[in-house]
């Protein structure tokens, strides 16, 4: 197991997602039980199912310095930005430790491909248009040269993609970076959007639901595909004592399937570990636990698998039922509700499930539930088995 690390503060954060922009609409949302998911009527052909869109995305082009950046995943990336003060967080990050000194690790699963797909319907003689014939959204660090450029950071950049752990992985290689001397804070989060890949691609896996995702329902029948921006600011826990902090992560790949979790849940339980034993606690002292609930039949199978570890008094729950698989983005988001849990005592409900799998049952909240959170967990794991656990707590009063 590996030794436990110096916790680091989380100074800022926002979410904007099929709920709303902003911290304030998600916890409104997920108190009154509010879903974001409405018919599909986004896809370029038609496709039955319920997604989980981000609304005015298309009303916000981007300012005109970053006009070589413009794209529908670097708008969401905007906006996001926008909430909360996080950009302004950045730029005093920036200032207090000079622009080298902060880093920037961001995951996405398909940046800003739903370009590329534009640029290929409109191929001219073989040619992108002239409108999209520009390097900059044509590769999956796009997001992340847009976003270093949008806040001034000049530190370490990188991108992480690793299906639907990449944003939750991106908390985890921001702590080695800092642990490490290279940088003194970090920005992380992740920002996917829906595009035709995605939507197609799932559903030629005969993974999405048509009527909406149901996670860790005995009637489930697959996933509802959604878009977010998400992002944190990681510094050294001096910076901010009474900041909610990030206490530990664990990861680890499967290696067994190229799309299914390992059966018996083995890899997903090696991250868990992991991230207890960087944090230094034991799970008798997890409060709630944000699952990664795909609401497919494998991977809540396998998650369910992990739950005994927790005592009885404990409290679980899937919000994908809300905003839809934002994909990459889905880690940075869960992590940001998982805050939101600790920061106000409330313990979001399972949305979608009315007959929970029995495996799973006794930690399930099906309703809202107020309680005093100390210690929150949230579960990434990813498409073929990437599997990442990170573990949140409380900072110190004021």
């Amino acid at each position: 197991m590996p030794a436990r690390i110096e916790p680091l503060a989380i100074t800022a954060a926002s979410a904007t997602s099929a709920l709303g922009r902003g911290l304030a609409a998600h916890l409104d949302a997920l108190r009154n039980g509010r879903s974001g998911l409405a018919p599909n009527d986004f896809s370029s052909a038609p496709l039955d199912c319920r997604i989980g869109r981000v609304a005015g995305v298309e009303d916000a082009p981007l300012p005109a310095p970053f006009a070589r950046w413009e794209c529908r995943n670097n708008r969401l990336a905007w906006l996001g930005l926008e909430q909360d003060g996080v950009r302004a967080a950045a730029a005093r990050a920036v200032e207090r430790y000079g622009a080298t000194r902060v880093a920037l690790v961001l995951g996405t699963s398909t940046a800003s491909i739903g370009a590329t797909e534009a640029a290929y319907r409109r191929l001219d003689h073989g040619h992108f248009p002239d409108d999209l014939r520009r390097p900059e959204i044509h590769t999956p660090h796009s997001l992340v040269a847009f976003v270093a450029a949008a806040t001034g950071i000049g530190g370490p950049a990188l991108t992480i993609s690793t299906a639907c752990s990449s944003s939750a992985k991106a908390f985890a290689s921001a702590e080695r970076l800092i642990r490490l001397g290279l940088v003194d804070a970090a920005l992380v989060g992740g920002v996917d959007t829906l595009c035709d890949s995605v939507l197609f691609g799932f559903h030629s896996l005969a993974l999405v639901s048509r009527t909406g995702c149901r996670p860790f329902d005995l009637g489930r029948d697959g996933i509802s595909i959604g878009e977010a921006a998400a992002f944190a600011l990681l510094e050294r826990v001096d910076a901010a004592p009474t900041a909610p902090r990030l206490a530990g992560y664990g990861e680890s790949s499967d290696a067994w399937h190229m799309s299914t979790p390992q059966p018996d849940g083995r890899g997903a339980l090696a991250a868990l570990d992991a991230a207890l034993a960087r944090a230094g606690i034991h799970s008798d002292a997890v409060d709630y636990i944000n699952l990664h609930g795909t609401a497919t039949v494998k991977n809540d199978e396998v998650e369910a698998k992990l739950l005994p570890r927790f005592p009885a008094r404990a409290r679980a729950s899937a919000t994908k039922g809300f905003t839809g698989h934002t994909l990459g983005a889905a880690g940075a988001l869960e992590a940001v509700l998982a805050l939101l849990a600790i920061e106000h005592g409330f313990v979001p409900p399972s949305l979608g499930c009315a007959r929970p799998m029995p495996e799973a049952a006794a930690w399930l909240a099906l309703q809202p539930e107020v309680r005093r959170i100390e210690v929150a967990l949230s579960n990434s794991f990813g498409f073929g088995g990437n599997n990442t656990c990170l573990v949140f707590t409380r900072g110190e009063p004021a």
